[in-house]
């Protein structure tokens, strides 16, 4: 069963906490969304093999999920699992590149080598900076009325959990499988016009999933980072589009994508999907080893111009590769924006 309360909550950080230890040790934070006190709990080490999370930061982060984002109220605000609503979806919504993932352990000796420490960076800046503002996505839990939080003390306990990948999930954890309900972290620090991005994932998930479900697609195994045997994960790229802007000709949009493999591809049966998840096939067209074609995009496939996404799946079904862009990547004057 999907997560039945997602959403994020913005608030301002005023405490962290830093669990060791086994079992289910947790990065504690406290925010602060309009009056109300909350505890983001953020999974540090998984309960199945390997126990180490897999963690991604980006301290760049551009992508049209952004864009509602400043004016949420502060507090918990539900989200659809719907694309084009805010929610993330590290398969679907393009925000990161998988292999820039990679292993950490919850705590370990010495400093800037461990997700405690990795999490402590970019919140402790946010707790000093008033202006800052933590986003968790998320599942809600509380108020719990006449109950005390558990770390931090106030009342009534009210929070937010699953700061991770919440989809292809192996075992017991299976029944919170789900499309459009991922966690994370972003962190804005408006003086430095800067946006943080912190995504987690468990390297017993999968990165092949239903679109309705969240299951593990059959014959897909668990791979982490690196794609396994079997997974078409970037055999062909994405590298550039040119998107329609409200000053160009309609009809002039297309997408390039280069052969990365060493045999030659005829890409019928292949198709892209747009932001809002409409599928355009690809027609047969023979791409050589090493070389790209630029591909004419056909209504009512679309490139808005107030950002999108692109995503590229083969002719089982699997992703391929996908792209964001944004709507100042969309507003460059016809140029094309290269990924």
């Amino acid at each position: 069963m999907p997560l039945k309360n997602y959403g994020v909550l913005a608030a301002r950080v005023f405490d962290t906490r830093a669990e060791g230890g086994s079992g289910a040790p947790h990065f504690q934070i406290r925010a602060r969304g309009g009056d109300v006190d909350f505890r983001v709990a953020v999974n540090v080490l998984s309960q199945q093999s390997p126990s180490e999370l897999l963690y991604a930061a980006d301290e760049a982060f551009e992508h049209p999920v952004l864009n509602a984002l400043p004016d949420l109220p502060d507090g918990f605000s539900g989200l659809p699992s719907t694309p084009g609503q805010g929610a993330f979806d590290y398969i679907r919504g393009n925000l990161f590149d998988r292999e820039s993932l990679r292993p950490l352990p919850a705590t370990a000796p010495g400093p800037d080598n461990d997700l405690a420490d990795k999490l402590h960076h970019y919140v402790d800046r946010a707790q000093a900076d008033p202006s800052a503002r933590l986003y968790a996505f998320g599942e809600r839990w509380g108020p719990e009325k006449g109950l005390a939080d558990k770390i931090f003390g106030f009342s009534p306990g009210n929070g937010v959990h699953d700061i991770h990948m919440n989809q292809g999930n192996t075992g017991q954890f299976r029944r919170d499988d789900g499309v459009w309900q991922d966690g994370g972290l972003l962190l804005h620090y408006p003086a430095a016009q800067q946006w943080v991005a912190i995504f987690l994932a468990f390297q017993s998930q999968s990165w092949h999933t239903d679109d309705r479900t969240g299951h593990t697609l059959p014959g897909v195994q668990a791979a982490g980072p690196v794609p396994g045997p079997g997974e078409p994960d970037h055999a062909v790229r994405i590298v550039a589009a040119l998107v329609t802007d409200a000053g160009q000709q309609p009809g002039r949009e297309t997408v390039t994508l280069l052969n990365t493999g060493v045999q030659d591809l005829d890409l019928a049966g292949w198709a892209l999907l747009d932001a809002r998840e409409q599928r355009m096939p690809l027609p047969s067209t023979r791409l050589p080893a090493g070389e790209a074609a630029r591909i004419p995009v056909q209504p009512p496939f679309g490139l808005g111009g107030e950002g999108g996404l692109l995503t590229l799946l083969d002719p089982a079904g699997l992703k391929v590769d996908g792209v964001a862009y944004t709507e100042r990547q969309a507003q460059s004057e016809g140029r094309t924006i290269v990924f």
